[in-house]
C-alpha cells in the first residue's frame, strides 16, 4: 500500500487505471499516473468556483483515460481533458440541475451536482442532483438528452453496469440545506432503469 499526501482536505476522486483524480479543498485539482511507481502528474486549478462535489472519469476511443467530468454544489459540471490539442475550445462548463427561473421575478433555485457516470460503451453521461432529477448528456455534442421526472428527495448517486444496459441511481436526503430539512420517515431507495437507447449519442448533421 501507499499513502500519497494532500495539500488540503478531499472532496471526491475517481480512478480508472492508470490515471487517478482527486479534487480537494481550495479548488484544488491532482492527476496521478498510476503506472509502475504511482506519482503525481499534474495539478490543475478548478474550472469551477465552488466546491467540488463529484469527478469521474472518461475515456477515448481507444478506451484510454483521456479527461475528466467535475461536479460542484452550484449546479454546473465541467469537462476538462488532461491533454487536448486545444484547450480554450476542447474544455468547458455547463450548467444543470437548476430551476427554469432566469430572471428576478422568477429566482432560479441552484442544486448540486451529487454524482456524474460515463456510459461505458457511449461516452454519455449522467448527472444526478440536490433537485431530485438525473440528466443524460452528449459531451461531444455539448447537447442534453434527457433529463427525468422530479422524485421527492435528492439524487444522491449513480452508475452504469458494465456494458451500459442499466442505469442504477440513488434517492436518499443528501444533507445539503441541513439536518433541519432531514425527515426519518422517508426511505432511501436504489432504482434501476434501462437506459441503453436513451444513452445513445446524437447523429453528428
Amino acid at each position: 500500500m501507499m499513502v500519497l499526501q494532500l495539500p488540503e482536505r478531499c472532496y471526491c476522486a475517481d480512478v480508472i487505471y492508470p490515471m487517478a483524480v482527486v479534487a480537494t479543498a481550495e479548488r484544488g485539482l491532482i492527476v496521478y499516473q498510476l503506472e509502475n511507481q504511482p506519482s503525481e502528474f499534474r495539478r490543475i486549478e478548478s474550472p469551477l468556483k465552488h466546491q467540488h462535489r463529484c469527478v469521474a472519469i472518461f475515456k477515448d476511443k481507444q478506451n484510454k483515460p483521456t479527461g475528466f467530468a467535475l461536479g460542484s454544489i452550484e449546479g454546473r459540471v465541467a469537462i476538462h481533458y488532461i491533454n487536448p490539442p486545444n484547450p480554450a475550445k476542447d474544455n468547458f462548463t455547463f450548467k444543470c440541475h437548476r430551476s427554469n427561473g432566469t430572471n428576478t421575478s422568477a429566482p432560479q433555485d441552484i442544486y448540486a451536482v451529487n454524482g456524474i457516470a460515463f456510459h461505458p460503451v457511449h461516452g454519455t453521461l449522467a448527472t444526478v442532483g440536490s433537485d431530485g432529477r438525473f440528466s443524460f448528456w452528449d459531451k461531444d455534442a455539448r447537447t442534453k438528452l434527457k433529463t427525468s421526472e422530479q422524485l421527492d428527495q435528492p439524487v444522491s448517486a449513480c452508475c452504469f453496469n458494465h456494458n451500459g444496459n442499466i442505469f442504477a441511481y440513488a434517492s436518499s436526503y443528501d444533507w445539503s440545506k441541513g439536518h433541519e430539512f432531514y425527515n426519518p420517515q422517508k426511505k432511501n431507495y436504489i432504482f434501476l432503469r434501462n437506459a441503453a437507447e436513451e444513452l445513445k449519442p446524437r447523429n453528428k448533421k
